[in-house]
């Protein structure tokens, strides 16, 4: 496959044309009466009309046959996607999950959408507030299928295997270590390349912005330039037996039909796309004399609620950096939160937990359950020579952390088979060191 082109930038306003139609743009208007190469001009529309000019979302997408041109939707099986945060009774404990199995292409071909299992999650689709997360489990490629949510943004962070993501804006290859995020109503399809795992989260009714950086200043965590958009590409294909197009409506999935690719987009131009990230361009910030800065500062993009500084979720990511702080326990410190933290593992291994927490499985630690390092690794750290130190070098976690408290489906808990029962008992072995008659604790060597 020839390397993609993309154009670069974070919330841009952009066009492009696929280079085999020159001039496919308007020039000077979004809806002439006549579009250049005879096709048809249709608005996407992210936001509502009104909005301010900061906020407001949109895309002219100039294309052979407009996407109205389907067969009627009819109901399918949602399998295991689902909103129903009532399937079972809450539970506050400490969850983690051993890897998710992927499922063998051998004995059963499972694409992305039939691969989709949600999780666990949040709020009410119908009010355009809450999120979900999902797992998705898929070993063979969308055939003659495409997918769209018109419930909220998917941010999709592959764990295994690569990704090649048609869109209507075009097409873009994502890799483990990079992230994608495929916004409301746009349509994909997704290609695959080998037994592939990754992890998905879907905010309603916002979308995802880079976080304010205040006293930080102009520049750093994720900069604006490291986002990529793809470039126009088309396909002007008709589907003998129909292209089957998947909706994901108020939490239900339905199906049409179509007699051609829906990738048929010659040109576009707007603010309003699909786009991708590779994490390895992050610019950490850390403390650099001692104490930890809050996780905050590991923020890649946050879907804000309507009350400042505060989330519908946050996507935030633990890079390999460098550890400096002086007489400092240098791990994640212990800790109970008013959000709730969904964290997965890419690669490596974890720093507060070594073992246990494998790349694809995960974990989640609800709202104002306490949580933290296990008790070898806050031996190891309260002993440590406080030297400088590369931490997590070769490891990619990452949390989901949200201000809504996340209900756990059936599946998380039940039919995935992937519950660890003993994940609490990591933290058994923590004894106390209390030293009520000496004060000063022993430096370590």
């Amino acid at each position: 496959m020839a390397e993609l082109k993309y154009i670069s930038g974070f919330g841009n306003e952009c066009a492009s044309e696929d280079p085999r139609c020159p001039g496919s743009l308007p020039e000077g208007q979004n809806n002439p009466q006549v579009c250049p190469y005879n096709l048809y001009a249709e608005q996407l529309s992210g936001s509502a009309f009104t909005c301010p000019r900061s906020t407001n979302k949109r895309s002219w997408l100039y294309r052979i046959l407009p996407s109205v041109s389907h067969k009627p939707f009819e109901s399918i099986d949602e399998g295991h996607v689902t909103h129903n945060w009532d399937e079972v009774d809450p539970d506050p404990n400490q969850l983690r999950w051993k890897p998710f199995e992927i499922p063998k292409a051998s004995q059963k071909k499972v694409d992305f959408v039939s691969g989709l299992h949600t999780l666990c999650g949040a709020g009410d689709i119908k009010s355009n507030n809450g999120l979900a997360i999902h797992i998705f489990l898929c070993n063979t490629s969308m055939e003659n299928r495409c997918f769209y949510n018109s419930d909220g943004d998917f941010l999709i962070v592959p764990q295994k295997g690569n990704l090649l993501i048609y869109t209507e804006f075009g097409k873009m290859l994502v890799q483990p270590n990079e992230i994608c995020v495929i916004q409301r109503g746009m349509r994909f399809s997704i290609d695959v390349f080998e037994e592939t795992r990754g992890y998905l989260l879907e905010v309603y009714g916002v979308h995802f912005e880079l976080p304010d950086l205040g006293p930080i200043g102009a520049n750093g965590l994720a900069n604006p330039r490291d986002f990529l958009i793809p470039v126009a590409w088309y396909e002007d294909r008709q589907v003998p037996g129909g292209y089957t197009v998947i909706n994901k409506y108020q939490g239900k999935l339905f199906a049409a039909k179509q007699d051609v690719s829906p990738f048929n987009v010659v040109a576009w131009h707007g603010n309003y796309t699909p786009y991708k990230y590779n994490l390895k361009n992050f610019m950490v910030i850390n403390s650099v004399a001692f104490d930890h800065a809050d996780p905050s500062i590991f923020t890649v993009l946050t879907a804000k609620s309507v009350r400042p500084g505060v989330a519908i979720a946050d996507f935030v990511i633990f890079p390999p950096r460098w550890g400096v702080a002086d007489k400092t326990f240098r791990p994640p410190y212990y800790h109970r939160n008013c959000m709730s933290e969904f964290m997965g593992l890419i690669r490596g291994h974890y720093e507060a937990k070594q073992g246990g927490f494998l790349p694809g499985g995960g974990s989640l630690h609800s709202t104002m359950t306490p949580h933290g390092p296990d008790a070898d690794c806050f031996e190891k750290a309260s002993k440590a020579k406080l030297a400088p130190e590369r931490i997590a070098d070769g490891t990619m976690a990452f949390m989901f952390e949200s201000s809504l408290s996340l209900a756990v489906t059936k599946w998380g808990l039940k039919a995935s088979k992937c519950l660890d029962e003993n994940y609490y008992k990591c933290w058994e072995p923590l004894k106390s060191h209390f030293t009520p008659n000496s004060r000063n604790p022993a430096e370590p060597n």
